[in-house]
């Protein structure tokens, strides 16, 4: 059977006629600290890396130890991007979705930061899952500089990279995420 508008097009009327049927509201946009209360004390989340070109996918256990890398995406159309993302939570039984905001160093954000926080709330109107904006500043340098160390080549940290930066941004909030805990 053919969609007229595609079959990602269906999935999101879906999950709008849903919400709008059960009376649900879309995810909360929140900075990770405030995220937390939000979900569940289990659950695994989705760790993203949102480049122009790429999405860098990392994944945490569900008692939030660890992350690790599930894939790097490369962007096409935003829903064809956000129906792979919500497959991917699904799968894992994400709780919810932790995405790196690039904020500059003085503490500003500029056009990259926009981009991730309007691609957020894109993303609260197809999930209800909560979604928390992690500080990933240096992120990717950090990762490159670690690639580079371990000597991968240029081709192969360019392949990479972007899954690394989310695993790296992903352990970075698990990591405040525990430290909360013990206080």
């Amino acid at each position: 059977m053919a969609f007229p508008h595609g079959r990602h097009a269906l999935i999101g009327f879906a999950c709008m006629a849903h919400r709008v049927l059960s009376g649900t509201m879309p995810a909360p946009i929140l900075p990770l600290i405030d995220a937390v209360t939000h979900w569940p004390e289990r659950g695994a989340l989705v760790g993203l890396d949102l480049g122009t070109k790429t999405i860098g996918v990392a994944v945490s256990d569900p008692d939030r130890r660890l992350a690790t890398g599930v894939e790097t995406l490369h962007r096409k159309a935003f829903k064809t991007d956000a129906a792979r993302l919500l497959a991917i939570s699904g799968e894992r039984n994400a709780v919810g979705f932790v995405l790196g905001l690039p904020i500059n160093m003085d503490g500003t954000e500029g056009p990259r930061a926009q981009s991730t926080r309007a691609f957020a709330r894109n993303l609260t109107k197809l999930t209800e899952l909560p979604i928390a904006l992690w500080d990933e500043r240096l992120s990717t340098a950090a990762v490159e500089r670690e690639l580079i160390g371990m000597d991968v080549s240029r081709a192969r940290r360019a392949q990479v990279i972007d899954e690394h930066a989310a695993i790296f941004i992903l352990q970075g909030a698990l990591d405040r995420l525990a430290n909360m805990r013990t206080g």
